[in-house]
């Protein structure tokens, strides 16, 4: 059965962690190209609050509160976009969670739950897409949302960058078994750099400092562009932003020097001139405060390179430019700090 994807303005599409940040974004740029959007979030009054924003503006939504913890949540989710719909063409595992917190200072409890939410809400998303996709006429796309800390390491992110890492791990195996079944499935990896989302304001922070995401940031509009365009043309992984390209180069070559460079930019997650208490974030529970793509942070709303990349011979050459400047500035860090 061959794969057949359709343009935007003709698929049904679903969105899990739609509330806010690159899901919201996404949602609301598919809907405005004449998308069907299925929302799930935990917060059924930020959904409320996009979907009739969208419909307001034209566009069609619908939700569904969904915890994607739970795999009963999310089989629930996919039953009621195929009964409201009649199918989806693409889904969208985009629902996240952090910790931020030393390893030694992370409670397991706090630990397991980021893997919940970020790995096996993955999980129960996929195994969901893809039973429907596999055997619908012309397919369609499941698109997970990892991130560029899946190929590299940070500190204080610990939990956040495993199952960044777990969710590679599980995409890439059943990419590969949709490819031994011949499934007209396309699934695509989408790893972000650092995006100025709500995260830090969401994030359970056990630090002692105002929480945050390094600089440079790209905006939501530069994820949300990535994943649409997975969701209409079969792509394997996309980087979003040519800065986090060079960091996953100058890990994946330099492994070592790397993780010097990396001890000495844990200042960059925190503000150790905001001193706050413990703050709970929305890692058990939503906060209420969803219904917003970007945080206290803003970013640039476009990448050359995520651009680039959407053209293959393009990207081949300005990914050989990017690896060639990467091993250089290594190289310069090496000889400084030796």
């Amino acid at each position: 059965m061959p794969l057949r994807m359709k343009p935007l303005a003709d698929q049904v599409i679903v969105i899990t962690g739609a509330s806010s940040g690159n899901g919201l974004c996404a949602a609301q740029m598919a809907a405005a190209q004449g998308a069907r959007v299925m929302l799930a979030a935990r917060d059924e009054g930020a959904l409320k609050q996009v979907c009739a924003a969208i419909t307001e503006r034209g566009g069609t939504a619908d939700y569904l509160v969904t915890d994607v913890a739970r795999q009963a949540d999310v089989e629930r989710l996919a039953e009621r976009t195929i009964a409201r719909f009649g199918g989806f063409d693409t889904w969208v595992n985009n629902a996240g969670a952090g910790v931020y917190a030393e390893v030694l200072d992370l409670a397991v409890d706090d630990h397991r739950q980021v893997f919940e939410t970020n790995y096996w809400g993955t999980v129960y998303g996929s195994l969901a897409a893809v039973r429907h996709l596999k055997d619908k006429p012309g397919g369609g796309a499941l698109i997970n949302v990892g991130s560029i800390n899946g190929d590299m390491a940070a500190p204080i992110l610990s939990a956040y960058n495993a199952s960044k890492h777990a969710v590679k791990g599980f995409t890439d195996s059943l990419r590969i078994e949709m490819l031994m079944h011949k499934a007209p499935v396309s699934i695509t990896l989408i790893k972000p750099s650092p995006v100025g989302t709500p995260f830090p304001q969401h994030g359970r922070n056990g630090t002692g400092y105002r929480a945050r995401l390094p600089v440079p940031l790209y905006a939501p509009e530069v994820t949300a562009r990535a994943i649409l365009h997975a969701a209409q043309h079969p792509r394997r992984s996309v980087t979003v932003g040519g800065i986090g390209k060079v960091q996953v180069l100058g890990a994946t070559m330099m492994p070592a020097l790397f993780d010097r460079i990396a001890a000495r930019m844990a200042g960059m997650l925190t503000r150790r001139d905001e001193p706050v208490p413990f703050e709970p974030g929305n890692l058990y529970q939503p906060r209420g405060d969803n219904g917003q793509t970007e945080g206290h942070q803003h970013g640039r709303q476009f990448s050359t390179f995520t651009a680039a990349a959407r053209h293959r011979a393009t990207s081949l050459g300005l990914l050989a430019a990017l690896t060639a400047a990467g091993t250089l500035a290594a190289r310069r860090r090496s000889a400084r700090l030796t």
